[in-house]
């Protein structure tokens, strides 16, 4: 096997996933005393909470992506490698990549994010998609475009429906998010630019096997979402668990619904972290962390993030939110220059809630603050500021706002081509 030395003889810290734990963790060790690898899949960090935006042609993906490299690029103390991990020896104290190289370490900071569960179904991912990577955003986008250009072109009443009806799988804040903008976005594009089309012919349906959506959110906020969806024309289906998903559609108990367009949002796990390390992974594949977010028995090896199970002061398990990730980087990125360089322990991380929130529509969102909430437009703002606030850069954030301020004034959308190349999935 292929040893890559460090960059230099200063302490080593590697960073395993360029998300938002990965990048505020390397972010807080730019231009200390230390070497830092940074290591990815892919060449660029994706901003995944709009990626259902690019997905209904509301922003292209290079609004909510920027290549790694020039995010960190300015810190000659970073190392940026493209690369896939698929071991770690914690007593050699080096990852292994698919190409056969080793990245040797000090401190190892996991932060490798999260993938849909598809609860033992791994097959329907390839007709229902869901909202990890730009490649599955435009695939949707795809699907969905083509669909009303074929509905245009249809004299069959059958297919018609089905190419006009698109199902949501999970009533969660993605899936919420997504039928609310599959709505929107059908309705307007059949009102301004269909002629043998009509607004009422779109059929969006979410389907949660549970008995509410946004199960997470205080009930009033919860049954305030379900209203304004049902409002704009998402037909909601409550304790309905999906039994199969084809190209045709989706068999959910005592019904087939046929559909053009099926997306994924009913749950994730965590990346294999776990199974690199030898560990049995937690609840939803994380890997559990004690309070300073090392991994019991692993020395020098820390989980941030999606990839991490770690615990609130109140004993339950901190939310997969980019909020969390991104103090968690934070903290550990400065928690790991003061002990490196000066000895100090790590100390306990404590997370603050921020507050957590959904949007659903235009002019409508929600924000749960733990002691009070707010909902309707104050909220879609509130929500707007802090999505552009998280974005990666001010280039990224002008960007955004700029078009969004552009879209809500015409209502126009953006990027809504069709790539004919894009290969559509089999019937």
């Amino acid at each position: 096997m292929e040893e890559r030395s460090s960059i230099g003889s200063r302490p080593r810290i590697v960073i395993v996933g360029a998300g938002f734990g990965g990048l505020a963790c390397a972010k807080a060790l730019a231009d200390a005393e230390v070497d830092v690898t940074v290591i990815d899949r892919r060449n660029h960090n994706l901003f995944q909470p709009l990626l259902y935006q690019v997905a209904t042609a509301a922003l292209s993906p290079a609004d909510i992506s920027e290549p790694i490299r020039r995010t960190l690029g300015r810190s000659d103390n970073i190392h940026v490698l493209m690369g896939e991990v698929v071991s770690i020896d914690t007593d050699a104290r080096a990852v292994s990549l698919a190409d056969g190289a080793a990245i040797s370490y000090d401190r190892l900071v996991l932060a490798t994010g999260s993938q849909y569960n598809y609860f033992g179904h791994q097959d329907w991912q390839k007709h229902a998609p869901g909202l990890k990577s730009i490649h599955e955003a435009r695939q949707i986008r795809h699907r969905l475009l083509l669909a009303f250009e074929q509905a245009e072109r249809s004299q069959d009443e059958a297919e018609m429906r089905r190419l006009l009806t698109s199902v949501v799988i999970g009533g969660g804040p993605t899936g919420v998010e997504m039928a609310g903008a599959i709505s929107e976005l059908g309705r307007f594009m059949i009102d301004r630019d269909f002629r043998s089309l009509r607004p009422e012919q779109l059929h969006v349906v979410l389907v949660e096997a549970g008995p509410r959506i946004l199960a997470t959110f205080p009930e009033n906020l919860s049954t305030y979402a379900a209203d304004y969806l049902r409002d704009i024309g998402v037909d909601i289906r409550l304790n309905t668990p999906v039994e199969d998903v084809t190209a045709e559609g989706v068999k959910v108990k005592d019904a087939f619904l046929p559909a053009s367009c099926i997306v994924w949002g009913a749950g994730v796990k965590a990346s294999p972290a776990a199974e690199w390390l030898g560990l049995s992974p937690g609840p939803g594949g994380r890997l559990p962390v004690v309070r300073d977010l090392s991994v019991d028995g692993m020395d020098g090896v820390y989980a941030i993030g999606d990839t991490a199970l770690a615990l609130g002061e109140n004993g339950e398990a901190l939310p997969a939110l980019a909020q969390v990730a991104k103090q968690q980087g934070t903290f550990l990125g400065k928690a790991l220059k003061a002990n490196l360089l000066k000895g100090a322990a790590v100390p306990d991380f404590r997370f603050r809630n921020r507050g957590n929130t959904a949007v659903i529509g235009r002019n409508a969102a929600i924000f749960d603050f733990g002691s009070w909430q707010l909902k309707g437009r104050l909220a879609w703002l509130l929500w707007a500021i802090v999505h552009v606030y998280l974005l990666v850069n001010f280039e990224k954030r002008l960007l955004v706002s700029v078009q969004w301020i552009w879209r809500y004034t015409t209502r126009q959308r953006g990027a809504r081509l069709i790539d004919e190349n894009f290969v559509a999935p089999e019937r």
